[in-house]
């Protein structure tokens, strides 16, 4: 049914875009859009982070488990 626009179908989308919302609007969306890719990111390390600190402690913890 649809698909895919091709590099100048492209090429006119980003050129509609930029007419209608301006280069300012455009680059202010781009660098919102940076920064929760980079929050997002940070995030997911912390969380993998905090989840090997706690298998640690566990383990660290309760070593009579593991001879059971």
């Amino acid at each position: 049914m649809f698909h895919a626009p091709g590099p100048f179908g492209l090429i006119i989308i980003a050129a509609v875009v930029l007419i209608l919302f301006g280069r300012g609007k455009v680059a202010g969306l781009m660098g919102e859009v940076g920064k929760g890719i980079s929050s997002f990111k940070k995030g997911i390390k912390d969380t993998d982070e905090e989840t090997r600190l706690e298998a640690a402690k566990e383990a660290a913890a309760d070593p009579a488990k593991d001879k059971a």
